[in-house]
């Protein structure tokens, strides 16, 4: 017997997880860490679909937070098993995970403040830096298009995402063979068709049952060429005013994707230089990463990279480590463009930053992509007149401008392009990672291109998988 069982991601976009059993073994798919409004988010990390010790194997799809962000915690409740992955998602989960380890036990400390001055009994972080090295010990490397047995009877391979480096779906046939069925295609997250540094998505194979992102599959995005001139205007129309230039963004892919085009656009004489920061030791970490992985870049990012200095990012911005060098941005006044984490303003540095210059009518707090529902970016993006940070409340007087164009997700257009192809032999499709009205719009979109059975999938919904 064969069921799925949907858990994380559902009606919304982060804690991605889906569970598979196959006879008396489980496999999951991803554990990734659920993000936004606190209470909820601290009660579903903590929540299970099964025990953790019954678990057998995890196939990840990337190393993306809310994909991988709770792989330290299932270990600590006591998985043993193997995690399969890529080799770049590997090396960036060692540095990723850890990391993540640090904000839970930063973020409990001062949760625990606040607790005492209540009266209220302290809380325990999710995992430990011990956690998560753990689970980066535990992790099992497989490159594309090679096929592997996590449990027996079933047979994965992965496939080129394009999403972010190391990225990619997983084809999963239940049987000893890869011809064998029932068989599913698992998305992970898609990136977009023609995005820089990456190849673009490969063509699905074919599969019975079909799981697919859906956090744009409301809308189309615009043309990304297009979204980068408006970077370029917003930038320089910023800095013309002697202004700063604040982007949030995730420590690993984002900041690599906006470091490509700031390279490029240096060299061409698009973007006067002007002092670039990244302030994100994690950001620094992830782009020797992405170095280390050279040979995923696509020929277009090559070719750029041999044009300019060779190496991602050289020359071209300052990556700032240190906290008290960080502490220092906040003295200058020159215009300067500053991009450090989170990428959705939950934590990290970005908050200083936007406490020190978001009510300066000078200042641009650049959005480079999308915000979850329930972060502090999504307010500013919703154009929030006030937020409060640190327990202090500042006035919005700063420009906020939100740009699509680096996204790394596919839009509606491109996930139908995607999935097309399997129209005539997917049984059902189910869609999630995606807000429920994005996810509604694509499923009566592909039900109108052809498919049988398009699903929005629920959290608890089993489904037993038939060959």
């Amino acid at each position: 017997m064969v069921e799925l069982l949907f858990h994380g991601a559902t009606e919304e976009v982060t804690g991605s997880m889906h569970m598979l059993r196959v006879g008396d073994r489980w496999l999951a798919l991803e554990c990734g860490l659920y993000q936004g409004r606190r209470e909820s988010s601290e009660r579903k990390n903590r929540e299970w679909p099964v025990p953790p010790r019954d678990v057998d194997a995890v196939i990840l799809s990337h190393a993306h937070t809310d994909h991988a962000g709770r792989l330290p915690y299932l270990v600590n409740q006591g998985f043993e098993g193997p995690i399969y992955c890529t080799p770049a998602t590997r090396d960036l989960c060692a540095i990723m995970l850890p990391d993540s380890a640090h904000i839970q036990q930063e973020d409990v400390y001062y949760v625990n403040k606040r607790r005492a001055r209540k009266g209220l009994d302290p809380i325990e972080a999710l995992y430990d830096l011990h956690d998560a090295l753990a689970a980066v010990h535990n992790m099992r490397t497989v490159s594309t298009n090679r096929w592997f047995a996590p449990i027996p009877g079933v047979q994965v391979r992965f496939n080129e995402a394009g999403h972010m480096l190391g990225s990619a779906g997983v084809h999963v046939v239940f049987g000893d063979r890869p011809d064998a069925s029932p068989s599913l295609y698992f998305t992970g997250d898609v990136g977009r068709f023609e995005a820089a540094i990456l190849h673009d998505p490969a063509p699905l194979p074919p599969a019975d049952y079909v799981i697919s992102e859906s956090t744009y599959g409301g809308r189309v995005n615009e043309d990304p060429e297009v979204s980068h001139d408006r970077v370029l205007e917003v930038i320089s129309r910023t800095l013309a005013r002697g202004g700063k230039v604040i982007m949030p963004s995730f420590a690993v892919g984002r900041t690599q994707t906006i470091i490509y085009y700031l390279q490029q656009h240096f060299a061409e004489g698009r973007l006067q230089r002007v002092p670039v920061y990244i302030d994100s030791p994690l950001a620094y970490d992830a782009t020797q990463v992405f170095r280390m992985h050279a040979d995923l870049f696509d020929a277009e990012a090559r070719d750029m990279l041999r044009g300019t200095s060779g190496v991602l990012g050289a020359g071209c911005c300052t990556f700032i480590r240190d906290v008290e060098d960080s502490k220092a941005l906040h003295q200058k006044q020159d215009p300067c463009v500053i991009i450090s984490a989170s990428g959705m303003c939950e934590a990290g540095r970005i908050r200083h930053h936007l406490k020190n210059n978001i009510s300066n009518p000078k200042h641009t707090i650049l959005i480079p992509g999308y915000q979850a529902e329930g972060t502090l970016g999504r307010r500013l993006v919703e154009g929030a007149k006030r937020i409060t940070l640190f327990h202090e409340e500042y006035q919005v007087r700063a420009d906020v401008v939100q740009i699509n164009g680096f996204s790394g997700h596919a839009d509606q257009r491109e996930l139908i392009e995607l999935l097309s192809p399997l129209r005539s032999r997917a049984r059902s499709v189910f869609l999630v990672h995606g807000e429920r009205s994005q996810s509604d719009v694509l499923a009566e979109r592909l039900r109108t291109t052809g498919f049988a059975d398009v699903q929005v999938a629920v959290r608890g919904q089993r489904v037993r998988l038939s060959g």
